[in-house]
C-alpha cells in the first residue's frame, strides 16, 4: 500500500508563548523580591503584600493560559491586564509619595509588560496598541504627571509590544503560505503517484479496447470510440486534476457514473464552491475537454465570482453547441483560457466550414437567438464582450472577455 504524503504544520509563534511563560514567572519573582527588600519604606506595606500574594497565585494558576494561542482567550487577556492595571493604580496607596516622585517602581513592576506582550502575541500589533495605551494611561495617573522617566518607560513598552505584534502577524502569514505550499507539493506528489498507477493499468486497457474495437468494427467500433474518449479525459484528469471523465461522453451515452457525478456536484458542476464566493473557472470549463475538444488553461487558478464564472462557462458551452450543430460531429474545437489580471479571456475556436457573411444577422431576424442571447447576451450582462470572427472554409473563433472589476 502506497504511503500517503503528510503535511506537518509548524507553529512559529509557539516559542514566543514559551518565552512569555518564563517571563511572567521571572518578573513575578522579581516583583516579590523587590518588595521584600524595601517593604519597610512603604506607608501601607500590607496593601502591597496582599496584592503581591494575589499576583503570585494568579501567575502560577494561569501558566496554562499562556501556553498557546488557543488557551489564551480574550476573557483571560482582559482579566490579566486588569490585574496589571490594578497593581499600578494601587501603588500610590501602598508606597510613599517621595518614592513615587523619585521614580520608584510600581507594585507589579515589569510584570505588566507580560500582559501587554500576551495581547501582542495573541492579536497582533493592533491589540498591542490598545493594551499598551491602557498601561500608559494607568502609569500617568499613578505618577500624577507625565514625567520623563514615565514617558520613556511607557514608550519602550508601547514600541516593543507593537513591534512584536507586527512580527507575529507576518510570521503567521508566512506560516500559512508555507503550509499551503507544502499541501500543494504533497497533493502533486500524490497525483503523480496515482498517474503512474493509472498509466500502468487503466489507460493501457482503454487504449487496447480502442484499438481492438476499431479493428473489429460494428458495435465494437462504437465501444472503442467511447474507450478512446475516456482515455483522453482520464489522461487530462491525472495531469491537471480538473476533468471528470464522465463529462466527456455525449449526452446519449452518459451512464450511471455520470449521474453519480451530477448528484454530487450539482447541476452546474460547481461542486463545493456553492453559489457564493469565487470559483476556479478552469474547473467549470475542463469537463468540455475530450477527443475532439482540446482545453488549454493557465497553471494557476483563475478565480471569478461564482455567478460570473457560471455565466461565462455557459457561454462557452453555447459556443461548443454551435460547433457541433453547424460544423458537424467530426469538427475539432479548442478552448483557451487566459488570465490577464484585470480581465479573463476565453477563446473558443473550431476548424469547421465557418459562417457565411450575413448568416448571423439572418438567423437573428428569423428568431434564432443562439449567438445573440446565449453568448453575447451573457457577456453583456457581465460587463464583458463577445467577439466572433469567422472566415468561410477556415473555421470560427469566439473571444469572450470578462473584466474582473465589474463581475458580481
Amino acid at each position: 500500500m502506497a504511503k500517503r504524503e503528510r503535511v506537518v504544520r509548524m507553529s512559529v509563534e509557539q516559542p514566543l508563548w514559551r518565552a512569555l511563560t518564563a517571563y511572567r514567572l521571572i518578573t513575578m519573582v522579581y516583583a516579590v523580591g523587590l518588595f521584600a527588600s524595601a517593604y519597610r519604606y512603604f506607608d501601607r506595606p500590607w496593601i502591597a503584600f496582599w496584592y503581591l500574594v494575589f499576583l503570585a497565585v494568579w501567575t502560577l494558576a494561569t501558566l496554562r493560559k499562556v501556553a498557546n494561542a488557543a488557551s489564551c482567550t480574550k476573557r483571560f487577556l482582559v482579566a490579566d491586564l486588569t490585574v496589571a492595571l490594578a497593581g499600578i493604580l494601587l501603588t500610590p496607596l501602598a508606597d510613599t509619595h517621595e518614592r513615587i516622585t523619585a521614580g520608584g517602581p510600581t507594585l507589579p513592576t515589569i510584570w505588566t509588560a507580560g500582559s501587554v506582550l500576551a495581547f501582542a502575541i495573541k492579536g497582533g500589533w493592533r491589540w498591542a496598541c490598545v493594551a499598551s495605551s491602557l498601561v500608559a494611561a494607568a502609569n500617568i495617573v499613578q505618577r500624577g504627571e507625565p514625567t520623563r522617566d514615565t514617558v520613556h518607560n511607557v514608550l519602550l513598552v508601547w514600541v516593543a509590544s507593537v513591534a512584536i505584534g507586527y512580527v507575529v502577524e507576518v510570521a503567521r502569514a508566512s506560516e500559512a503560505t508555507l503550509a499551503r505550499a507544502l499541501e500543494i507539493e504533497a497533493a502533486t506528489r500524490e497525483r503523480e503517484r496515482l498517474a503512474r498507477d493509472i498509466h500502468d493499468g487503466v489507460l493501457q486497457v482503454l487504449a487496447m479496447v480502442q484499438r481492438r474495437g476499431t479493428e473489429l468494427g460494428g458495435e465494437a467500433a462504437e465501444l472503442g470510440r467511447l474507450a478512446g474518449e475516456q482515455e483522453v479525459a482520464l489522461r487530462t484528469l491525472v495531469s491537471s486534476g480538473l476533468v471528470r471523465p464522465s463529462r466527456v461522453s455525449r449526452d446519449g451515452t452518459r451512464g450511471a457514473l455520470v449521474d453519480a457525478y451530477d448528484e454530487d456536484d450539482g447541476e452546474d458542476g460547481a461542486g463545493a464552491d456553492g453559489a457564493g464566493g469565487e470559483v476556479d473557472l478552469r474547473s467549470l470549463l475542463a469537463p468540455h475537454a475530450g477527443s475532439r475538444v482540446s482545453f488549454a488553461e493557465p497553471g494557476t487558478p483563475v478565480p471569478l465570482p461564482s455567478p460570473a464564472a457560471r455565466e461565462l462557462a455557459a457561454a462557452v458551452g453555447a459556443a461548443l453547441d454551435n460547433v457541433r450543430r453547424h460544423a458537424g460531429e467530426d469538427a475539432r474545437a479548442w478552448i483557451l483560457v487566459e488570465d490577464w489580471g484585470d480581465e479573463v479571456v476565453v477563446t473558443v475556436r473550431d476548424d469547421g466550414p465557418g459562417i457565411p457573411a450575413g448568416r448571423l444577422d439572418q438567423a437573428e431576424g428569423e428568431g434564432r437567438m443562439g449567438v445573440a442571447l446565449s453568448i453575447r447576451g451573457r457577456l453583456r450582462d457581465l460587463g464583458g464582450t463577445a467577439e466572433l470572427v469567422s472566415v468561410p472554409g477556415q473555421g470560427t473563433e469566439v473571444e469572450l472577455k470578462v473584466p474582473r472589476g465589474r463581475t458580481q
